[in-house]
């Protein structure tokens, strides 16, 4: 990676998962501890509970307590944001989220997902109305949005040049039965694979480690994967800040697979 190249942050959703003790985490080690262990692991971590409900936040702040200089958090959206039938009604649920204490995380406040659920099709003027809802900051703190959408009538060109209007990423689905927009439409990338298989060791084959690997050196030093599917032209070449994440596949090589990726982009 150049140093001109964005930042590399790689890590899985949520740090709270009983299989990972005694295969991620150490024996006997304190579930107290657990985020701290991982934080010191990996570079970034999903938080997904924030898509259920609310924290508090003396919760975003001891997160950020516990984690090292560095380590950055995405968080998952609120529900009550998304699964709705009239996108454009969503602005008083976004603007509870955005208050609900996240600036707690101060300087390790990474992206927000907006995740969609797959039976929620492109309809372009609300879509839009749903992105002008979207505030730039937070307590002096830029945020920073992408959604996650599912259902095949987003691979439109239009939904392209709409996120790209607003400075929204698309996530790219890997790995996923979901559809595959790779198309960079912000500043920066965010990724969530699907693909581990506990036969593994490392979640994936060293091969496909590699691949996901230069995948994610590519976009940080402004590049596009040629090997991943969008639906529009390339964007114009710029360094960029990429999030990628292990989620779902066999959870339990997650964390390994997530790891296996770190040393790739390090070397």
């Amino acid at each position: 990676m150049s140093k001109a190249a964005g930042g590399i942050h790689i890590g899985i959703g949520g740090w709270v998962f009983e299989p990972w003790r005694g295969v991620f985490y150490p024996d006997k080690l304190s579930q107290k501890r657990e985020l701290e262990y991982a934080a010191s692991k990996l570079t970034s971590i999903e938080i997904n509970g924030t898509y259920y409900g609310s924290q508090k936040p003396e919760s975003f702040a001891r997160w950020r307590a516990e984690t090292p200089d560095g380590f950055v958090f995405a968080l998952k959206g609120s529900r009550f944001c998304t699964n709705r039938r009239v996108l454009a009604e969503a602005g008083p649920s976004v603007e509870k989220f955005v208050t609900s204490g996240i600036s707690e995380l101060k300087e390790k406040l990474g992206p927000i997902n907006w995740q969609f659920m797959a039976t929620k099709a492109f309809d372009p003027a609300d879509f839009e109305a749903f992105l002008k809802l979207l505030p730039k900051e937070v307590d002096g703190i830029a945020l920073r949005h992408a959604v996650e959408v599912r259902h095949p009538s987003f691979r439109s060109p239009d939904f392209v040049a709409l996120l790209r209007e607003y400075g929204v990423a698309v996530i790219t689905a890997g790995d996923a039965d979901f559809p595959q927009i790779a198309d960079v439409t912000a500043p920066f990338v965010y990724a969530r694979i699907m693909g581990t298989t506990e036969s593994e060791p490392e979640g994936y084959p060293a091969q496909q480690l590699d691949a996901w690997a230069r995948r994610a050196r590519d976009w940080a030093d402004g590049g596009t994967p040629e090997d991943l599917e969008r639906v529009a032209p390339a964007a114009r070449r710029s360094p960029r800040d990429v999030f990628l994440y292990v989620i779902s596949g066999d959870k339990v090589r997650n964390p390994a697979a997530a790891m296996a990726l770190i040393e790739r982009v390090r070397a």
